[in-house]
């Protein structure tokens, strides 16, 4: 049956950023389809609650609670995936992040640590993650990349420009990582996460993103979720290289900071 194509049964995933939002709804996903999970974030308290949903499912969450700027700590997420299940199958890079600010506020400094948080760990990640997932034939690794690294608007220089180079990242990896290891990512439009809070709570704002998205809504985090499994099944077994756009048809930002003109 072409379910089955989604079945994860045996499997083992990383997932960072995994204490809430599109991380942890995908590890959720995840563990609905077969797959164990370790989970990481920086906090131990929403890991646990996102364990308690994965052990709903008959899966196993192995979570590691951490600074996950810091390259040691994920690293330390394939050494978990070893010694806890002897295996794995997919990674999900979900964390990073950058604040949005005005051009002469984005600081040399600033720029640095946006890439660092958005493209260099996931690429230490991948670096340690790789072998392990050649042990055992291969597997998926799936990119979470945002709408914003290919539409332009005003402030978002760091964190545009450095999902950007994730999203080409990405295209790149895959073809080192082929034929065994794909690689794919998410474009990922307004998603009703945590960092999105303080706009979802403010009308004025929800309703300025909501119409500046053509579908007039911000997307669930399952949605965004279904994209990672579709990525990291063999329902996804012929892609690689591919960033996914899972944005409500955004063709420019859904957030105007109306930066005035310098």
């Amino acid at each position: 049956m072409i379910l089955d194509l989604f079945r994860l049964d045996g499997k083992v995933a990383i997932l960072t950023g995994a204490g809430r939002g599109i991380g942890a709804a995908s590890a959720i996903a995840l563990a609905e389809c077969g797959a164990n999970v370790v989970i990481a974030s920086r906090t131990q308290a929403d890991l646990d609650e996102v364990a308690a949903k994965v052990a709903k499912t008959g899966q196993r969450a192995v979570t590691v609670a951490g600074d996950l700027a810091d390259l040691d700590v994920m690293r330390s997420l394939v050494t978990r995936a070893r010694e806890e299940f002897g295996r794995l199958d997919v990674v999900v890079n979900n964390v990073g992040g950058a604040i949005p600010l005005p051009f002469f506020d984005t600081s040399p400094e600033y720029l640095e640590e946006a890439f660092h948080f958005n493209v260099t760990t996931a690429h230490a990640l991948n670096l340690v993650a790789v072998p392990l997932m050649l042990e055992n034939g291969g597997g998926s690794i799936v990119n979470i990349s945002s709408v914003m690294g290919r539409v332009a608007g005003r402030g978002y220089s760091a964190y545009g420009a450095t999902k950007a180079a994730l999203s080409h990242y990405t295209r790149l990896v895959s073809k080192d990582l082929a034929p065994r290891i794909r690689v794919n990512a998410i474009a990922a439009g307004s998603t009703a996460t945590s960092a999105l809070e303080i706009v979802t709570s403010t009308p004025e704002l929800k309703s300025m993103m909501e119409g500046l998205t053509p579908l007039h809504r911000i997307a669930d985090p399952e949605e965004i979720a279904a994209g990672v499994l579709y990525l990291a099944s063999d329902a996804g077994a012929f892609l690689t290289g591919k960033v996914l756009e899972i944005d409500g048809g955004t063709d420019i930002p859904s957030l105007d900071f109306a930066l005035p003109d310098l």
